[in-house]
């Protein structure tokens, strides 16, 4: 059996009613998300790895040009000089940082995909970091993609505190019912030994 057989099994051997599994369709669509930014660190790792040895001042002319940006422009002239003070080392280093990103978000892909507790509370923890800057940047330069980044980080957030409420609560109700059941099939066997 493949993997996408055992996949395809195990949803199909989780019912929606089942505490166990239901959450793992809301807890995969945000693997999928993870995914997707691990890809983006993926790509941006490769693409630096790409400017290496290259002039990056000649990159960024090269950038202008093909957008039409105006070079007198304040904003230009300050991404021409800050692409002239760019070094190998420095590409080296956002590279490495973007591989490492992107193993960190697979890997917590990897545990939603999985419905693993330890990936849900780093989701919590990992998303909630990034609340704060996302707020500042929304502030500071409004636009539709930050405030579609922010909104979307915060239901992402909410809805794994949610996960991980619902689990725990689960749990409980649980582990009650086990221990009512233990004390009640106990006080029944210590009554039939009594009248025997």
């Amino acid at each position: 059996m493949n993997a996408a057989q055992s996949s395809l099994t195990r949803e199909a051997d989780c019912p929606p009613h089942d505490p166990e599994c239901k959450h793992l369709a809301g807890l995969r669509a945000v693997a999928l998300l993870e995914m997707l930014k691990g890809l983006l660190g993926l790509t941006a790792g490769f693409a630096l790895f790409s400017l290496l040895h290259r002039d990056i001042g000649d990159v960024a002319e090269n950038v202008i040009e093909f957008l039409h940006l105006n070079p007198a422009h304040r904003f230009v002239q300050n991404f021409l000089q800050a692409a002239d003070r760019v070094s190998d080392k420095k590409i080296v280093a956002l590279a490495c940082v973007g591989f490492a990103y992107a193993a960190i978000r697979f890997v917590e892909a990897y545990g939603l995909w999985h419905a693993r507790a330890w990936a849900e509370w780093f989701a919590i923890i990992s998303g909630s970091a990034y609340i704060p800057w996302e707020i500042i940047e929304v502030v500071k330069h409004h636009s539709g993609i930050r405030w579609a980044v922010l909104i979307i980080n915060i239901f992402v957030v909410l809805y794994m505190i949610y996960v991980r409420w619902d689990t725990l609560h689960e749990r409980s109700i649980r582990e009650e019912l086990t221990a009512d059941t233990l004390q009640a099939t106990g006080y029944r066997d210590t009554v039939k030994g009594n009248n025997t």
